[in-house]
């Protein structure tokens, strides 16, 4: 298992707890309008929940140009690789 499929279960489990749907899958295209109630607040939330999950933090500039799930999880992980 790769570490994009590993970041990728693991946000998944965190979009459903903080969604309350566990219905709820996530691919690399995934974005803000394609799941139900994912506004600005919850995109708050989804910050700091993956920042506490991952044990990183984002600056708002890195944030800005993310697009859809595939671009946050690419994040994640060079974030999580020091790169």
């Amino acid at each position: 298992m790769t570490e994009t499929t590993t970041v990728l279960q693991e946000l998944t489990e965190l979009f459903r707890d903080l969604f309350d749907d566990e219905s709820l899958v996530l691919n690399d295209d995934t974005t803000a309008d394609q799941v139900e109630g994912w506004d600005s607040q919850m995109h708050v939330m989804l910050i700091v929940a993956a920042e506490q999950r991952f044990g990183i933090k984002f600056r708002t500039a890195e944030l800005e140009s993310l697009r859809n799930v595939g671009q946050f999880i690419q994040l994640i992980d060079s974030k999580r690789s020091g790169s």
